[in-house]
């Protein structure tokens, strides 16, 4: 993946899997049972985005357990990575891995992203398995800065759903992701919005 994690980031990793193994088996937050799918399900899976994160905030909408915003967070330190989800129970786990992991570049939201006002918009807005791309542009237009972009992560190719957005005035481009053990299609859906 072209990836190089120093030792504590992966000991972070490691830590957030095993708080998340732990918290799962209590509060649901994640279908992913077997540890090592988890690895490839959802460690490798957030990372496989990290090449196309730029610098500056972020915001994962839909976050649920943390994913893709805490892999991220781990690997980028110096960027603020805010995560956005209306599950109280979920907030409160997230809340708990930025302590236990000190992860201090990590903001997190308990509310609806539709009523979700930012202090300042976000270069980047994120989300896996969110909603349709359609249902992202419309529900998250109001986050995101000049200039920024929406990325959304698919598993398959979003053909229709690109279709669909046809009449959101925006620029749009598919990158096919590489995720190791996983034989499975992913893509990252890259949008721009158009001005006006």
């Amino acid at each position: 993946m072209g990836i190089n994690p120093e030792h504590d980031q992966l000991e972070q990793l490691q830590a957030y899997q095993a708080l998340l193994a732990r918290w799962n088996n209590t509060f649901n937050l994640t279908a992913v049972r077997d540890e090592g799918q988890m690895v490839t399900r959802h460690l490798l899976d957030s990372l496989s985005v990290l090449p196309y994160l730029h610098s500056g905030p972020c915001i994962d909408v839909g976050t649920g357990a943390g994913l893709p915003g805490i892999p991220l967070a781990i690997m980028r330190p110096e960027q603020p990575v805010h995560l956005l989800d209306s599950n109280g129970k979920k907030t409160r786990f997230l809340f708990q891995v930025k302590t236990a992991l000190s992860l201090d570049n990590i903001v997190v939201h308990q509310a609806r992203v539709e009523s979700f006002q930012p202090g300042s918009p976000f270069v980047s807005v994120i989300s896996r398995a969110f909603a349709s791309l359609q249902e992202m542009v419309r529900g998250c237009r109001h986050l995101v800065a000049p200039g920024g972009r929406l990325l959304a992560m698919k598993g398959a190719s979003p053909g229709l759903e690109l279709q669909a957005c046809a009449s959101e005035r925006i620029d749009a481009v598919v990158h096919a992701l590489n995720v190791p053990d996983l034989n499975e299609q992913r893509h990252l859906v890259e949008i721009r919005l158009q001005p006006g």
